[in-house]
């Protein structure tokens, strides 16, 4: 029998490293250019843009909180869904995750890595660092909670420090400063209140995915009832202050028309705080930055891989845990689907379908928060959502419309993404087949 002292768990803090280094990625640095192109270019609306997307992020993170205190099982959507609704249900998501949710924006991060790094170095193939980068961190996961724990935490102080001595060289350093004003006036309410900022708010939503991340290794938390709702909720509010200095400070140093529509937003700043080369030197930090975020990733999605391997005998082998508690196949599985989105470029056709898909099993975990609270009104929760109900039905609204917006855009790429669901629900019932035929009962069942 397994000695329970073998297994490692994860503290507060590691916890709250991977929900940040989750969130942080290339979003922050990319997506302003594109939203002053959509006509909000006043400060202080830009301000209200990041700041209802991490009011958003946060409802969500509460309710994830509460849901994973009362469920705390690894896997998160896969596992809250199955519980609330229907095993099928939570399989799709399950599914979904691991041929899509994580493996794909792993090879994005990888291939922005790969592209800024040889702005710094020329010459150098940018897939060929994306893949090393991979393989890097993959071996690191797989050796250990600690090892990968350690190297989580050091790469994500490294990316809050980074974003912080940024911060301060554009207040200290910057040598024309623009006249900025974060008080809102009457242009800020019209640029609110307009279709530009619709749009944008999508952008900005996606910049704040992650928040979730914690949910997603309830069982290797240490007091999980406590430290996952503290995880997500401060990581949360963590990004959300970064994000909002980091927007101001783009918009204190360089001008709108020098931003606008552009996505190297990051090294132009730069280059007007430091000069020639500060375009450069940008680059090679984001390069360091997304490091923390491929890692976050690697770690998280082998847990919903390796959780499905638990509850489907078909399926059983991606299940396989180092003594030390590792999910060794899953984290293999992951790198190996991430490493072929990489070189078949693929995965920019898969995410931009992924976010609709994502939404929906978002919106159905936190419409989870009711169903469960009506089927135990009496029991026990370690956290409840402050503000509940209007806490979770703020998001609720915000996502639908969200999906809405982006099935009229995107029509064909959320029609595809819907399919990629249906195949999930093929899997789901072969597996249930499988098990009935070797005469195993499904956990779920």
């Amino acid at each position: 029998m397994k000695n329970s002292k073998t297994i490692q768990k994860i503290g507060l803090l590691t916890a709250i490293s991977y929900v940040i280094a989750n969130m942080v990625g290339t979003g922050v640095f990319t997506s302003l250019g594109f939203q002053l192109a959509g006509g909000v270019t006043d400060v202080a609306a830009v301000m209200i843009l990041w700041l209802m997307g991490g009011i958003i992020a946060f409802t969500g993170a509460q309710v994830y909180g509460e849901l994973g205190s009362v469920m705390p099982r690894s896997g998160g959507e896969y596992h809250f869904l199955s519980e609330l609704y229907h095993p099928a249900l939570g399989f799709m998501s399950g599914f979904f995750s691991m041929f899509v949710g994580f493996a794909a924006p792993i090879a994005l991060a990888s291939m922005a890595l790969g592209t800024y790094f040889s702005n710094v170095y020329a010459g150098i193939n940018p897939q060929y660092i994306a893949a090393g980068v991979i393989v890097l961190v993959t071996i690191v996961h797989s050796t250990s909670l600690k090892s990968g724990g350690a190297f989580q935490n050091i790469f994500t102080i490294i990316k809050i420090l980074l974003i912080i001595a940024f911060i301060v060289a554009g207040f200290v350093f910057t040598p024309e400063p623009q006249n900025v004003s974060i008080i809102p006036s009457s242009v800020t309410w019209s640029q609110v209140l307009s279709s530009g900022f619709a749009v944008s708010l999508i952008f900005v939503y996606y910049s704040y995915s992650g928040w979730n991340a914690s949910a997603y290794f309830v069982s290797e938390l240490k007091n999980p009832a406590k430290n996952l709702p503290r995880s997500l909720i401060i990581g949360t509010l963590i990004v959300t202050v970064l994000y909002l200095l980091v927007n101001f400070i783009f918009l204190y140093v360089s001008p709108v028309s020098s931003l606008t529509g552009q996505l190297d937003i990051g090294a132009i700043v730069a280059g007007d705080i430091f000069g020639a080369k500060g375009g450069m030197i940008m680059s090679g930090l984001i390069s360091l930055l997304l490091i923390s975020t491929i890692s976050s990733m690697v770690f998280a999605g082998p847990r919903v891989i390796q959780v499905i391997g638990e509850d489907y005998p078909a399926l059983s082998f991606i299940k396989r845990k180092r003594k030390n508690g590792v999910p060794l196949v899953a984290i293999l599985i992951q790198s190996s689907i991430s490493l072929i989105l990489l070189f078949t470029s693929t995965f920019e056709q898969l995410l931009s379908y992924l976010g609709f898909v994502m939404n929906i099993f978002a919106v159905l975990t936190v419409i989870g928060v009711f169903i469960h609270r009506r089927k135990y009104p009496n029991m026990s929760r370690p956290f409840k959502t402050k503000g509940y109900p209007i806490v979770p039905i703020i998001f609720i609204l915000f996502v639908i419309w969200n999906m809405i917006f982006m099935f009229k855009e995107k029509t064909l790429e959320t029609l595809i993404g819907l399919a990629t669901l249906l195949i999930g629900l093929a899997f789901y019932y072969i597996a249930k087949a499988f098990a009935k035929k070797v005469g195993v009962r499904n956990i779920n069942s």
